[in-house]
């Protein structure tokens, strides 16, 4: 079907165009996508298994649909990806408010027009993506934003009564007719707005000041909400969640793996950051290690949850730390270190909501904690345990590493030292050169010193040595010199 050709009512009845509601195109094209293998929510990681199937359940079921979540577990992107569910194009009626459908009128508009010009009633065609509309749910929202009021002067100028439905100014709702229409954190949403929202669900006709407009809208609604809405700042009505076909529970990345592939897919970093900086894999599953422990920590509150978006600021942060040292010191190329993780604190503090102990520790603190709790949870994945008591701590691994701390003077590695400087400093400890080739013998050139400095970190957090923040850097020295 070629709509360039499809100007009239007359050339859309010959081309044997079939109407269909909204619910019923999302159903007929997910069926389509389901049956020819082809991924549906194509870019979101991690609900494969979990909420995906949930959702497609309920767009099969024709489910109005709230999504109920922590902050950052993509609730609105999914709502977004409904678009690519929808027919690339929908005709209507040329000049109506309300996207009539050309062969099933619902405004006077609309009807008139087709009364008057019958086939040649003019249509025009609507692109999917102008099919999804996003409201925020805030106090302030009124019955007119989303519904619709009486217009005066409209009134007044076509001398009609307050009664006529020619004079309403129609709201975000009337307007998204046919398409899907999102109302981002719902408890938030007055409770006497939502009431307005009961016929719309159930009955498909609106009230406005008092008269009740006949307006059976052809609708798919998506709602999100957080949990802890439900508490602290509103509530979902019970009506309206009664009118509401399936709530689905979104959930954070289970794994590192996922939430690198997120983290990767969002972060705004073009071709040159990309270029300049190298960032070895263990770096990036530290970055996404934060996470995880922020979500576990007893300073943070778990029920304001750790939003994805921390992660991927994060990780803007530690690329641009780096580049920052290059540019600093007129180099094309450097490596991520781990002393870089400090960059990113202020991604952290500002991402997540304290509890009182939290509060007494301080933001930049709780970061800092997090970034080191990150070390000691992953280290045993790469190098062997290090043990807090030993019977003859001589025959440890890490033995030779201590000893030399206690015969030399310490390290000291500044933020801003040449790659040449970083890597003599990490050199000149000639056991832990002899522990990573044993340990880690595949890694790579660019990995090797990360590696070091992640085993200097490791010890520290295992009280084997000591480790101070000084403005321009980190000191690794024996415990006992501090």
């Amino acid at each position: 079907m070629k709509i360039e050709n499809i100007k009239t009512l007359g050339d859309l009845k010959k081309s044997g165009y079939v109407s269909k509601t909204i619910k019923d195109e999302l159903r007929h094209n997910l069926r389509e996508k389901i049956k020819s293998g082809k991924p549906v929510f194509e870019g979101v990681h991690g609900f494969e298994n979990t909420v995906i199937p949930e959702l497609e359940r309920a767009i099969l079921s024709r489910h109005n649909i709230n999504l109920l979540g922590l902050r950052g577990q993509a609730k609105t992107r999914l709502a977004r990806k409904m678009i690519e569910l929808l027919d690339e194009y929908m005709p209507i009626v040329e000049g109506s408010e309300i996207n009539d459908d050309p062969l099933n009128p619902i405004s006077r508009y609309a009807k008139e027009l087709i009364a008057e010009k019958k086939d040649k009633t003019p249509i025009s065609w609507i692109h999917r993506n102008d099919r999804f509309f996003e409201k925020l749910a805030t106090p302030d929202v009124t019955v007119a934003d989303i519904i619709g009021d009486v217009d005066p002067i409209k009134a007044a100028n076509l001398k009609l009564s307050y009664a006529d439905d020619r004079v309403i100014h129609f709201g975000m709702i009337p307007r998204a007719n046919r398409c899907i229409f999102v109302i981002n954190e719902l408890p938030d949403l007055q409770a006497r707005i939502q009431v307005a929202l009961f016929n719309i669900l159930q009955e498909g006709d609106v009230q406005i000041r008092g008269y009740k407009v006949r307006l059976p809208l052809d609708m798919q609604f998506v709602f999100t909400a957080n949990p802890e809405d439900y508490t602290n700042r509103g509530s979902i009505v019970t009506p309206l969640k009664d009118r509401i076909g399936s709530q689905i529970l979104t959930h954070y990345p289970e794994t590192i793996e996922i939430a690198r592939m997120i983290t990767a897919q969002e972060a705004k970093l073009n071709d040159m950051q990309t270029n300049s900086v190298y960032v070895p894999s263990l770096a990036k599953d530290i970055l996404e290690q934060i996470s995880f422990e922020a979500r576990e920590s007893e300073f943070i509150d778990s029920k304001s949850g750790v939003s994805a978006r921390m992660s991927i600021t994060a990780y803007e942060n530690l690329i641009s730390t780096a580049e920052r040292r290059s540019l600093k010191l007129g180099i094309d190329k450097t490596s991520v270190r781990l002393a870089d993780f400090m960059g990113i604190i202020p991604a952290i503090t500002g991402k997540v909501e304290l509890v009182y102990e939290g509060e007494q520790e301080g933001a930049a603190s709780v970061a800092q904690k997090l970034i080191s709790d990150a070390v000691f949870t992953l280290f045993p994945g790469y190098f062997p345990k290090i043990e807090k008591l030993e019977k003859d701590p001589t025959k440890s691994v890490y033995a030779p590493i201590i000893e030399w701390f206690a015969n030399e003077l310490g390290i000291e590695l500044l933020d801003d030292a040449t790659d040449e400087d970083y890597k003599k400093e990490l050199d000149s400890i000639k056991p832990l050169n002899d522990l990573i080739k044993k340990y880690q013998p595949d890694a790579s050139k660019e990995d090797t010193y990360f590696l070091k400095e992640f085993v200097l970190w490791a010890l520290v957090e295992n009280k084997k040595l000591s480790k101070d923040r000084f403005t321009e850097g980190f000191q690794f020295n024996d415990l006992f010199k501090r």
